[in-house]
């Protein structure tokens, strides 16, 4: 082995040798993630890249196996690291509410969050669901009284005589005390949202399902009266919504007795009651719940996942890094052992010898090294910004509007015979 610093008692009691050794990996290892015989094979042939390329077969490098080792076992980590981030950006908003889980201290799958099984899911390509967006719509749904995850419940209360004004909180609180009420106990102090103000239950339902007249067969003037089944045969759904609305629409406006106003779930009506029908109003509300309750039985993912830290995603293994990866890696394990080493020889800044001094490159190593990881991570980042699935689609549509325009030139065939 070469020994260029001389005299011997100067020379590094370390050098690294031009091979690794296999038995040797897994026990020197910082984290001990990477543990696999092809991870070790791949720790091992590390040895001899490093040494060729930073020429330990002309000068001393005063570094260890283990170094390397540790160094390729980081290089893996920080690869897995950009590539999960990446898939991150992918898959986020479809994952949105779904099962996560716990994790160790090397980032490893400990437990599913509902005992699933499936410990890759990082390496799977899943449904286009739209996760966020489809939470925001029940949010949104839910406001606009169109339907959501949330229950819409509905209560009444008599109007008085010469009595404009009513607590709509106090009556529906007074009726969730109520036995076999459809939301007993479910108020409480919890502000009440009113979605609806009615004087009778307005349910088209009523005629559209009922009579069976015959001679009228869609007729909107006869709308209400007449509904018979030929009538779900002969008319599109499209027109059958629009007079079921219709009708609803007529009978919470044009035959309403009643306006009103509410501020702070009071309610005032116009004109003031006077005896006459009608004498109750029905209210539909919701009752104001916390973010993050669900019902048992129907979960919406608050217990999911909700950013990058609760995605399920371990380290990317080593038998599914392919030859691009493990390439990257080779590459920045390889700044890192350069880092290393210059830490090493930046402990002192020369070496004295007979008659001269050995000036060290400790300060260089490292700076040449920061700079080549810093150069490796915005290469991969690159590559991988231009590789988001958003980024695919607009390649795609691109790649169909050229193939349109080169078939948009070829003649036409002419058929002959």
């Amino acid at each position: 082995m070469p020994t260029n610093l001389q005299p011997a008692s100067t020379v590094s009691a370390l050098v690294l040798p031009s091979t690794g050794t296999h038995s040797d990996v897994t026990g020197a290892l910082a984290y001990g993630i990477y543990t696999t015989a092809p991870f070790v094979s791949g720790a091992v042939d590390q040895v001899a890249y490093t040494y060729n390329k930073l020429g330990g077969n002309i000068l001393d490098l005063e570094i260890t196996p283990n170094n390397v080792y540790n160094a390729y076992e980081e290089a893996c980590l920080e690869y897995s690291y950009l590539i999960n981030t990446h898939q991150a950006k992918n898959v986020l908003s479809d994952l949105m509410g779904n099962i996560t889980g716990s994790f160790n201290e090397d980032g490893e799958f400990s437990a599913y969050s509902n005992g699933g099984t499936d410990q890759k899911p990082n390496l799977k390509f899943p449904r286009f669901q739209l996760g966020y967006a489809t939470h925001l719509g029940r949010g949104v749904s839910m406001h606009a009284g169109v339907g959501s995850s949330q229950r819409i419940f509905s209560a009444s209360f008599d109007l008085q005589d010469e009595v404009q004004d009513y607590d709509l909180q106090a009556v529906i609180y007074s009726a969730s005390l109520e036995a076999g009420s459809q939301f007993e106990n479910n108020v409480g102090t919890s502000a009440v949202t009113i979605q609806k103000v009615y004087y009778k239950t307005p349910k088209a339902s009523w005629r559209f399902f009922g009579g069976t007249t015959a001679g009228a067969v869609g007729n909107l003037s006869t709308y209400g009266m007449y509904a018979d089944d030929s009538t779900f045969e002969l008319i599109p759904a499209w027109q059958n919504t629009l007079q079921a609305m219709t009708y609803e629409q007529d009978l919470n406006v044009r035959a309403s007795h009643y306006s009103y106003k509410i501020n702070d779930n009071r309610i005032r009506v116009y004109p003031v009651p006077n005896g006459q029908d009608p004498k109750r109003l029905w209210v539909d509300f919701r009752v104001s719940e916390d973010a993050f309750d669900e019902q048992a039985d129907r979960k919406y993912g608050a217990d999911g996942v909700n950013n990058i830290s609760t995605l399920p995603f371990p380290n990317v293994p080593y038998v599914n890094i392919n030859s691009i990866g493990k390439q990257w890696i080779r590459r920045f394990a390889l700044s890192l052992v350069k880092e290393t080493l210059g830490q090493v020889r930046s402990k002192l800044s020369s070496i004295p010898i007979p008659g001269n001094d050995i000036n060290l490159n400790g300060g260089a190593l490292i700076s040449e090294a920061k700079d080549e990881q810093n150069s490796l991570r915005e290469e991969l980042k690159a590559v991988l910004d231009e590789l988001v699935y958003g980024k695919l689609a607009e390649g795609d549509a691109q790649l169909q509007n050229s193939l349109e325009e080169v078939v948009k030139h070829i003649p036409a065939g002419i058929y002959v015979g």
